[in-house]
């Protein structure tokens, strides 16, 4: 039998190499998984079970959510919304000292929260509110760091494609659970933000910024509360059990296609096309990630490295909150180097085991994974 330990450093180095070298992630994974298994399996073999690993994992029915969750949020995206949630967000937070960054805060966990990508709520609020904030005498430097603070809220308040793929990697861990939790530690998150704002704000005294009008008020309101809805009804009714996960994606697409093509009408029958190729594009991404995770799950358990990484945790500390310290920090850690997604799907496997002979909830631990890695 391998050791563990060789085995580990052969994966991880081969991984790392490629990584520096430009390699798209999902190739550096596949690499690095294959190389592993050769350790204890010959060429044909290792070939043949990366190719079997790869394809089985995508055989499954809780997937079909995915495209159609990205789909709802390209859709919202290209759908010019972000204003209009500027726009509402002012009216709670323009008459605050240092409004402006209340107001990407807030606008960035709503946007975040419909679109369930960090990227496009930091590119679309953060657009509009860091030029914004420059001109009106804020650090450029403070304006970006609090649009960038505040983005990854998208990835806890659901809907989000991040609590999906947990649930598979986990093994079918409750989506309606995940929801309700990520909600809570997505608004915590945002409060947290605004309260380091407000210190920085006084100190620098930046001043009060109001730019809707009292009798706009409404008809802001009015314009923005229908994306918010989108939020209501998906989650609601995966609490409540109306509905599905899947069939929640679905109703998504469909009412983000109502919202910008009807209401809105900001989108036409034309933007489809390459609304689909970007959902196309992001959707192959995920998917072959999600194949080339599964195939390294697969070369790390046939080389021990799970059951070696466990004794090697849990023989730090018999104090639970000291593991989860040492396991929230490694987390960090790799959220600053590995996209959320593939760092999900390698990593539940590996540490939920851990958390389960400490006796933490998979829910709880679904909520420190991705609130650390965003």
């Amino acid at each position: 039998m391998i050791d563990p330990i060789f085995a580990s450093c052969t994966l991880i180095a081969v991984f790392v190499v490629l990584l520096a070298m430009g390699a798209p992630i999902g190739i550096c994974i596949v690499i690095a998984s294959f190389s592993t298994m050769m350790l204890v399996l010959p060429f044909d073999i290792s070939m043949f079970a990366t190719a079997q690993k790869m394809f089985s994992s995508l055989d499954s029915f809780a997937l079909l959510a995915v495209p159609f969750f990205v789909l709802s949020g390209v859709i919202m995206n290209s759908g010019g919304i972000a204003a209009r949630l500027v726009n509402f967000a002012k009216l709670f937070t323009g008459k605050l000292p240092g409004s402006l960054s209340y107001t990407n805060i807030v606008g960035n966990m709503m946007f975040g929260a419909i679109s369930g990508s960090a990227i496009a709520a930091s590119t679309s609020i953060g657009g509009v509110m860091v030029p914004m904030s420059a001109r009106e005498g804020y650090d450029r430097g403070f304006a970006a760091a609090v649009n960038i603070a505040s983005a990854p809220t998208g990835m806890l308040i659901p809907p989000t494609t991040a609590f999906n793929l947990y649930a598979l990697a986990s093994g079918g861990t409750s989506i309606a659970a995940l929801f309700a939790g990520g909600l809570v530690a997505g608004v915590l998150w945002g409060v947290g933000c605004m309260l380091v704002t407000l210190v920085v704000a006084k100190r620098r005294n930046y001043r009060v910024f109001f730019t809707v009008q009292k009798g706009m008020a409404l008809k802001v309101a009015v314009e923005a509360i229908p994306s918010l809805l989108l939020i209501v009804i998906i989650v609601g009714g995966i609490v409540q059990g109306i509905f599905t996960a899947i069939e929640a994606s679905a109703i998504a697409v469909v009412y983000t296609l109502l919202l910008t093509m009807v209401f809105y009408r900001t989108l036409k029958i034309k933007d489809l096309p390459s609304i689909l190729l970007q959902t196309v594009v992001m959707t192959g991404v995920i998917m072959f990630v999600l194949a080339t995770s599964s195939a390294m799950s697969f070369s790390m358990s046939i080389t021990n490295i799970p059951a070696a990484l466990s004794d090697m945790i849990l023989g730090i500390s018999a104090n639970k909150l000291v593991i989860l310290l040492v396991i929230t920090v490694f987390l960090l850690i790799i959220g600053a180097f590995m996209d959320i997604g593939p760092a999900i799907l390698i990593f539940t496997p590996i540490l939920l085991p851990i958390m389960a002979k400490l006796g933490v909830d998979p829910v709880h631990f679904g909520i420190i994974m991705i609130y650390n890695l965003a």
